[in-house]
């Protein structure tokens, strides 16, 4: 079926006012029951409104970051499987996460406790390592010449084995306190980020994303291979370079902020093409609203599962990601191949 712009605005719109609900409800959930009366007074002229302060100061900013991160992963999942048109390809394939936990690991063991522009120490090393490691996988691709596609994908599982293993070496090490932040980050554990880093990373994925969705025509011709691609005027060494860099800057930036959260890069991408095609200016932007949608949802469960304590929200992500995937994929795969 034809997507046309008005009925592509159309989806985003009704995909963005139902993300805007899910963002809204899960802000009211928690151990503290927020009266919505309290809550629209605005803040106190004299004491304190505990029900406005802790969803605008608390909850609304976690929200927003769990949405931010979703997004962010999501869309770099769809970009890299059709770059490497490997359906098993997600943003940590290629050592991503590795790289950005060996960078946390790393700050841990020399008790780093700066900061810089609202982030602490751990993000910036966490994004320090994503992207070194990145542009490691993208020159060893580089030097593959006509099989950099296999060499990217071979070199990110070697480089993702190998950090695992310099990582589980160095936490081996570390005293018991250490261990465990090291150990939450590691499983993916969204909390409160500063103001100034929050919204700073939120801008900087939206902008990634937008420059993904700029090139998402070329993302559909670069399916179909690289001589076709080539035929109908695409360069797709280019193409691949930006989409890889723009998706590795945006997981690499979601990384920092939240730790390593997996499933969402593979199961969301793949749920939206299976329901609703594999079109990118389609599948780009409502795997984004779905991303942000799932993993909003599943850091309000792991904040609310065994309150007060709390999960971290990438083990939400596995244990309901999963199963959620093979049900879609077992009812849905008859009609809708990986790429059409």
């Amino acid at each position: 079926m034809l997507l046309t712009k008005r009925k592509l605005i159309a989806q985003l719109v009704i995909a963005l006012a139902l993300l805007a609900v899910v963002m809204c409800l899960c802000s009211l959930v928690g151990s503290y029951k927020i009266s919505l009366q309290r809550l629209f007074e605005g803040p106190a002229q004299t004491g304190r409104n505990l029900d406005y302060e802790i969803f605008i100061g608390v909850r609304l900013p976690r929200v927003v970051l769990a949405a931010m991160v979703g997004a962010a992963l999501a869309c770099s999942g769809v970009v890299l499987q059709a770059v490497l048109r490997n359906p098993l390809a997600d943003p940590y394939i290629l050592g991503i996460s590795s790289g950005a936990g060996l960078g946390v690991v790393t700050a841990v063991l020399l008790g780093a406790t700066w900061s810089f522009l609202g982030s602490s120490a751990l993000a910036v090393f966490a994004f320090a390592g994503a992207i070194m490691t990145v542009w490691l996988v993208w020159l060893i691709g580089c030097f593959a010449g006509k099989s950099q596609i296999t060499a990217l994908l071979l070199a990110g599982v070697v480089i993702n084995a190998f950090f695992s293993a310099i990582i589980m070496f160095l936490t081996s090490i570390t005293n018991s306190q250490q261990l465990r932040s090291t150990t939450l980050w590691l499983m993916g554990n969204i909390t409160e980020a500063p103001p100034a880093a929050l919204w700073a990373g939120s801008a900087a994925i939206v902008l990634g994303i937008i420059g993904l969705f700029t090139i998402s025509f070329r993302l559909n011709v670069l399916t179909f291979g690289q001589a076709e691609a080539r035929s109908l005027g695409v360069d797709p060494a280019g193409t691949r370079l930006i989409a890889f860099g723009l998706s590795a800057f945006i997981t690499a930036v979601a990384v920092s902020l939240s730790g390593l959260i997996g499933f969402v890069g593979l199961i969301v991408p793949h749920a939206v093409r299976l329901m609703l095609g594999p079109e990118h200016r389609r599948l780009l932007p409502l795997s984004a609203i779905t991303g942000a949608g799932f993993l909003v949802i599943a850091d309000t469960a792991a904040r609310t599962i065994i309150t007060p304590a709390q999960l971290p929200a990438g083990v939400i992500t596995a244990m309901a990601g999963g199963p959620f995937f093979l049900i879609l994929l077992a009812r849905h795969t008859r009609k809708v191949g990986w790429f059409r």
